[in-house]
């Protein structure tokens, strides 16, 4: 009897060993997880079609959070990040409040930048970079200029508009970005709720650079688009 006993009692503290280690991996993984997406590289779903046609609806992108210095987090959480696959929840993160420390890396006009919106903080816009601190951004006729001088750039597409402010989106400006301040737009010009509505981008609120598409799904005609995946972006 007393083996037997002896046997069920190895059996039970296995069971709670492999229990701990598995609990143990899990929450390994999810640190691990969360220190990767805050301080190196975050994915990142296109959800409109406002970055057209350089980023379509249903990409998925790269972004490198250390492309410009370090995120420093701030001690307060902004709201709950869901993680799905194949449509289902598979895990909840914190959306913990940061700012970029401008470390090394310089930010350059083209670059393509994920940040914290302005006027929402839970929320995360992709734009590209026009204006550089202390430049002054005119629009005329969809043209834009910098510091009076047309920049030559082939991002930008226009396929009409869908706000009923196409003045203020064709011409704008002049503006100058303030100190520490970027301002952004997306290439798809007539659609893009950006820097001509609500103002520049604080350098702080940049969270990274993308930098490749890792995935595309394709809603119109359900399949996936394998031409851009592994796609750099320019």
């Amino acid at each position: 009897m007393a083996k037997i006993e002896e046997k069920e009692e190895a059996k039970k503290k296995r069971k709670k060993s492999v229990l701990r280690e598995t609990i143990e991996a899990i929450l390994i993984a999810f640190v691990l997880a969360m220190l990767i997406r805050t301080f190196v590289v975050q994915a990142f779903k296109i959800p409109s079609s406002s970055m057209e046609d350089t980023l379509l609806i249903g990409d998925h992108i790269l972004v490198s959070k250390l492309s410009y210095g370090l995120q420093v987090p701030k001690p307060h959480i902004l709201g709950w990040h869901v993680v799905r696959f194949v449509g289902l929840p598979i895990m909840v993160l914190p959306i913990v409040d940061s700012e970029l420390k401008p470390l090394w890396g310089e930010i350059k006009r083209g670059d393509v930048i994920v940040f914290r919106f302005p006027q929402d903080r839970t929320k995360d816009f992709i734009k590209r970079v026009v204006g550089l601190p202390g430049e002054t951004v005119v629009i005329k006729d969809g043209r834009i200029y910098i510091d009076g001088k047309q920049w030559k750039e082939n991002f930008g597409v226009h396929k009409g508009g869908i706000n009923s402010e196409m003045e203020v989106v064709d011409n704008f400006g002049p503006y100058r970005v303030p100190e520490g301040c970027v301002f952004v737009m997306g290439d798809n010009r007539d659609r893009s709720y950006d820097s001509r509505f609500w103002g520049c981008v604080n350098i702080k609120d940049i969270k990274g650079r993308a930098f490749m598409i890792y995935f595309s799904w394709d809603h119109e005609r359900n399949r996936i688009r394998f031409s851009r995946i592994g796609k750099f972006i320019q």
